[in-house]
């Protein structure tokens, strides 16, 4: 027996099976070829030299690993390269000089290989002469199975082992004299592969899977399977038996023996096999593997039993079974030249059915089969469904009509989606083989298209997508089974439900699934109506995005009338009670635009349906039904309009009342209490906004109070909504109050035609007061969404009570929501009542009112509230540069005179310190407000006027950068930014924002915000005018923010980097420099009294860099730092000590030459976490040392102490704490000193 081997039982299907089509092979990838073979002949040229070096060998591993992964899609590439590449490793492994770690490295670039192309096509490559049998038992039997770190040795020397068993000789003759010694027998060469073979069944590493290779390939051999093929199985068996799947032992032995067990029964003849199958069968069954946990024992079990199913049945190609056409092109093409299709002819002919008896085993090995396909795991069920397609494949056609009975009986709804998808993927199977026959089909289509839309909700989730998926794939593979004429009866049918599923299927594969299923029948059949333009618009890539589906691709394909009703019936019956609230939104807003396509059927056959489902007791329906009301309601009422039609044309009167009652009808149920209740609340809010605007005959009915009722009443009471659905109700209801009001109080222009309006303004500005942020945010959006004729006259009024929401006080501290929506509400209202320069300021936005709205806008942006969600102020902040951005534009547009120079230098100014700060987005919001008003341009010209320096900034910022320049990226933004620091009108304000930036957190922002400011400091260190206009800057900064942790603390540490990096050596030069002076001064103000030990920290490193500047600012300095090695805290003191020696190490020169050393000394040698008054001694010497007066403690009245300094009076604030007494006599634990 050589390298081609007789064919197994089996594989004259199987062969057929894995064959590609028509020798197609995908190129899926943009790889054409085996582009790396130079740098893997490379690589595997050179593992000598990389063998003693560890690190080396591994990035060769990790490299070749690399390489060969590219191609894991595209294994063929590899073909052509597979020989040099096994030769190269090969004769390393040969050569017997070769050490043992480099046979070892070897073997692990050969499973590399192995592992992207598959065992079975390299398995041909190995050398397999006589003269390699006891080379490679040697080594094998040389290995250790316990190591762990050469398995891959292992698990190529096995597969290797199983190629050289085929060789076509008997092993007897390679023994020669098996008597070594008198008494004693040598072990034969057979002997010797079957222990080692069975030894390696039961390991853990995957040399287990590569040892069932080698039995399966050894036992078969004609001379083997004589002697040791029964005792081999009765060893597997008994192990079988003895092993137990509740121990991992037991699980490792149990995957080795059916392994193993699965493999012969797969290579083996039938003749050989069939005396054992009903055995290993019997077996099989007592091992109770479906009970199993373990996926892989099942799927092997399952796997096993087909095998064994296989050895009962006769090889065989069913005579019954249906064909259309054949795998090769060319008998294709002659079949359709021929009048009538002739019978395939096969090279072996079928045995006949008459008196064909079939095994009793069968039964059960059908009934396990049956039993997998209901198998928790996937690759259970797929392994079942071959099996069972295999299986029915050589079973007599009354036999295999009855297993496709049984596989339909999967599909009921008593069963699990397990059952169902186990069910598709058989009936795919049966189809694709030709054994499930025409008049099967009716039965079978009616199953899929109940599996095509197949979901069952458990829990917070459905399951059922693979049901779909699989179902696609039957739908797929019966397009290539069946000739169109069998189809035909069935569709419009299947066109309409893959259609279906591929627009308003949840799931992203399901759509791309049934696109794909489409596809082929299209290709395949040619029947599908409107094939070609329906796949066009719905490929692959366009059915990926869930709203295009529904509300795009559908509208398309709706357009087909065969496809209309089907997807309308689909979208009430199905999608309109979906358990995801999502898929109902976008299912009534389909409906909305399929509705044109179908007015008369939707007005008569689904608008009723929909209002009688208004009043289903099923939250999911009740809440779908009231929106597609809502949609379909205005979607008719607008087709009318367009029409030039009355609207009950489309709605009678029933229908009109019955959209009146839904409201009453869940009030009367208090069905708008709970859970439930807010999803009723959202979609009544809705419905009450798409009724307004399509001008229903609504007005000064009894219906109108009660939707306002419900709308205050959502928004007087959002702080009991969960936070989830929030901001959705909020909006819905400020939608529907401004619909409500704009369309259906009205009389006239500009007069309220309802008393129910009476007092609506004064009633929101109540609500402001509210103690409840969620009640002040709802009506503050509220009054921002009134229509100007309720607003006119009332607009200061207004203005004032959104004014006072914005301001901050100690009750309303975190009410940073409410401020936000405030200050939409102001920006919405000024763009509702419009401007007028000389108007009224209780009508209009005019010079009156103008500057206060700017005032109230440009405070908000300087919230910086935090609590425990963050800066929760950034909302607030957000909120204000938008509306100052729509109000500056408004003005700019109809009056740009009342855009004052002081209030736009304001704007800008603020806008560039929020450009330059530290959270991305809120930066990136920022810099693109200011490049909005900076390009703002009508015909005239610039619309926004008094820009300052706008020639500079439109050099600076060109109009090309609004849409090229990623602003929240650091790298892009802040080399932008940091140009304002040249321009004296945004230098303090694009510090104020730097600050935060430089010295903050994130590790990006800090790197490209620092090297921006480096690369200005570095740009004006020859201009001492520029450099002192700066420094001026920084120090007003600083004293403005003193004791603003928010600024002071990073403004330290990036005062920290620009002094180590030399920004400021210029000014070194000058003995007791102005900039130094004031900088102690703020800093000695900054850490009075704190007990922040980051602030501590950033000012440590502040003085030392102040080292650097001479005079008495320098002694100063220097008693500060000493004054820090007492402080109370621990950590201080010896942070203190670890800086002024670095310190020390930088300026040495600071320091006399004559006592550097000693100074060093007692730093480094100072335990400085010890007691103070161990370390105060230390310090006092080096106060000597410095020439630094020693603080001294000062009595006071109230007989409590601090330290001065000499020439300090007593009157002096002190800069640093003081502290109770504690403890006997004069010891002070808190002192600083």
């Amino acid at each position: 027996m050589g390298l081609s081997e007789e064919p197994p039982a089996g594989a004259a299907e199987d062969g057929l099976e894995d064959e590609p089509e028509d020798g197609v092979r995908a190129h899926g990838g943009a790889l054409e070829a085996f582009g790396d073979s130079a740098e893997a002949r490379a690589l595997l040229g050179g593992l000598q030299a990389v063998l003693g070096d560890r690190a080396a060998r591994e990035g060769v591993l990790q490299r070749f690993r690399a390489i060969m992964d590219k191609y894991q899609e595209q294994p063929h590439l590899l073909d052509p390269h597979l020989e040099w590449m096994m030769n190269m490793l090969m004769d390393i492994v040969q050569d017997k000089t070769s050490p043992a770690d480099l046979v070892h490295l070897a073997f692990k670039f050969l499973y590399i290989i192995t592992k992207v192309r598959g065992y079975k096509t390299f398995l041909r490559l190995f050398p397999h002469e006589v003269a390699d049998v006891c080379p490679v038992l040697d080594m094998l039997t040389n290995q250790n199975p316990k190591d762990h770190e050469t398995w891959e040795t292992r698990y190529m020397l096995l597969l290797w082992l199983s190629v050289i068993c085929l060789i076509p000789f008997d092993f007897s003759r390679l023994d020669g004299n098996l008597l070594c010694q008198p008494g004693q027998m040598r072990m034969s060469i057979m002997d010797h592969i079957l222990q080692i073979a069975q030894s390696y069944l039961v390991v853990s590493d995957k040399a287990r899977d590569a040892a069932a290779v080698l039995v399966s390939k050894f036992i078969t051999r004609p001379d083997v399977k004589q002697k040791a093929m029964a005792d081999f199985l009765d060893w597997s068996l008994c192990t079988l038996a003895r092993a137990s799947f509740q121990t991992i032992e037991g699980v490792i032995a149990m995957d080795g023996m059916l392994q193993a067990l699965a493999q012969i029964f797969k290579h083996g003849k039938r003749e050989d096999c069939l005396p054992y199958a009903a055995t290993v069968l019997g077996s099989l069954d007592r091992c109770g593997l479906p009970d199993s946990s373990h996926t892989l024992l099942r799927k092997l079990g399952v796997k096993l039993v087909q095998r064994l199913g296989l050895t009962f049945l006769k090889p065989r190609v069913a005579k019954w079974r249906y064909q259309r056409g054949c795998r090769s092109l060319a008998a294709n093409l002659q079949v359709c030249t021929q009048s009538q299709r002739e019978p395939r002819v096969h090279t072996e002919a079928p045995d006949s059915e008459e008196g064909y008896d079939v095994p009793e085993e069968v039964e059960l090995v059908t009934e396990q089969l049956l039993i997998g396909l209901k198998d928790k795991d996937t690759v259970v069920r797929w392994s079942a469904a071959k099996g069972i397609g295999r299986v029915a494949g050589r079973l007599p056609q009354e036999l295999a009509d009855d297993v496709v009975g049984s596989v339909l009986d999967c599909f009921s709804f008593q069963e699990t989606d397990d059952a169902w998808h186990g069910g598709c993927l058989a009936l795919a199977e049966l189809g694709r083989r030709g054994l499930l026959l025409p008049p099967r089909l009716p039965d079978v289509v009616a199953v899929i298209l109940k599996a095509l839309t197949y979901e069952e909700k458990r829990g917070a989730c459905s399951v059922g997508a693979n049901v779909r998926d699989a179902a696609c794939y039957v739908c797929w593979a019966f397009a290539r089974a069946y000739e169109p004429q069998e189809l035909k009866p069935f569709v419009a049918e299947i066109s309409s439900a893959l259609v279906i599923t591929t627009v308003f299927d949840r799931n992203v594969n399901c759509r791309r699934a049934a696109s794909a299923a489409f596809q082929e029948s299209v290709g395949r059949q040619g029947t599908f109506p409107h094939g070609i333009d329906i796949l066009t618009t719905a490929d692959y890539f366009a059915v990926g995005n869930r709203s295009n589906c529904f509300l795009v691709i559908s509208m398309f394909i709706a357009g087909f009338p065969e496809y209309t009703r089907p997807m309308i019936d689909h979208l009430l019956t199905v999608k309109i009670s979906h358990w995801d609230g999502v898929i109902r939104e976008l299912s009534a807003k389909a409906l909305c635009n399929l509705v044109q396509r179908a007015p008369e059927y939707s007005a008569t056959q689904v608008f009723p349906r929909l209002l009688s489902m208004t009043r289903s007791p099923d939250l999911h329906t009740r809440h779908g039904a009231v929106l597609a009301c809502a949609e379909v309601a205005h979607s008719l009422c607008a087709l009318a309009v367009l029409q030039d039609r009355p609207v009950t044309d489309y709605l009678d009167e029933t229908a009109v009342q019955g959209l009146k009652q839904i409201h009453q009808q869940l009030c009367d149920r208090q069905l708008y209490r709970g859970l439930g209740g807010e999803l009723m609340r959202q979609a009544v809010c809705i419905l009450i906004e798409k009724l307004s605007r399509s001008r229903m005959p609504f007005r000064g009915d009894a219906v109108i109070d009660g939707w306002q009722w419900l709308i205050k009443d959502t928004l007087r009471h959002l702080h009991h909504i969960s936070s989830h659905s929030r901001q959705q109700i909020k909006e819905a209801a400020v939608s529907a109050l401004a619909a409500l009001c704009s369309e259906c109080h009205t009389e006239g222009p500009g007069e309220a035609g309802c008393a129910g309006l009476e007092g609506l303004v004064e009633q929101c500005l109540a609500e402001l007061q509210s103690p409840e942020e969620m009640t002040r945010c709802g009506f503050s959006l509220a009054l921002g969404a009134l229509p100007g004729f309720l607003l006119r006259g009332r607009l200061q009024q207004v203005l004032a009570g959104l004014g006072a929401v914005t301001h901050i006080s100690p009750e309303n501290v975190s009410f940073a929501e409410s401020r936000r929506d405030a200050l939409k509400a102001i920006a919405k209202v000024c763009q509702t009542v419009g401007v007028r320069a000389e108007g009224a300021p209780d009508a209009v936005v005019c010079r009156g009112n103008v500057a206060q709205i700017y005032r109230t806008l440009l405070a908000c942006l300087s919230d910086y509230t935090t609590d425990s969600r963050g800066d929760v102020g950034a909302w607030v902040r957000e909120a204000a540069m938008t509306s100052l951005m729509d109000l500056t534009l408004l003005l700019g547009r109809d009056q740009p005179e009342l855009i004052e120079a002081p209030i736009c230098q304001q704007v800008m100014c603020c806008l560039a310190q929020q450009a330059s700060e530290k959270i991305d987005h809120f930066r990136a919001h920022a810099a693109r407000v200011f490049m909005t008003l900076l390009h703002a341009a009508g015909p005239a010209g610039p619309t926004v006027l008094h820009v300052p320096h706008r020639g500079e900034l439109e050099k600076l910022f060109p109009r090309s950068d609004v849409a090229s320049v990623n602003w929240v990226a650091p790298s892009q933004a802040f080399p932008r930014i940091t140009r304002l620091l040249g321009l004296p009108t945004y230098r303090y304000h694009v510090l104020l924002g730097l600050a935060v930036s430089v010295g903050g957190l994130t590790e990006s922002t800090v790197r490209y915000s620092t090297q921006s400011l480096f690369a200005h400091m570095k740009g004006i260190q020859n201009d001492p005018q520029a450099l002192e206009s700066f420094s001026e800057a920084l120090l007003q900064v600083f004293e403005d923010n003193l004791l603003n942790y928010r600024v002071s603390v990073p403004l330290l540490r990036m005062l920290d980097q620009m002094l180590a990096h030399g920004c400021f050596d210029i000014l070194t030069a000058e003995e007791d420099h102005p900039f130094c002076v004031k900088l102690l001064a703020l800093c000695k103000a900054e850490i009075h009294k704190s007990k922040d030990v980051q602030k501590l920290r950033s000012s440590i490193a502040v003085f030392c860099g102040m080292v650097q500047f001479p005079g008495d600012v320098r002694k100063k300095v220097l008693l500060q730092l000493l004054l820090l090695l007492c402080h109370p805290f621990p950590v201080i003191r010896k942070t203190t000590a670890s800086q002024v020696y670095e310190m020390l190490l930088t300026y040495s020169d600071t320091v006399g030459a004559d006592v550097i050393d000693e100074v060093m000394a007692v730093l480094s040698g100072t335990a400085w976490d010890e007691e103070l008054h161990l370390v105060r001694a230390k310090r006092n010497h080096l106060c000597d040392l410095l020439g630094v007066p020693r603080p001294q403690l000062v009595p006071k009245e109230n007989s409590a102490h601090r330290w001065v300094k000499s020439g300090r009076t007593a009157q002096e604030p002190p800069h640093l704490p003081n502290t109770r007494p504690r403890g006997r006599g004069t010891k002070m634990a808190g002192r600083r000193c």
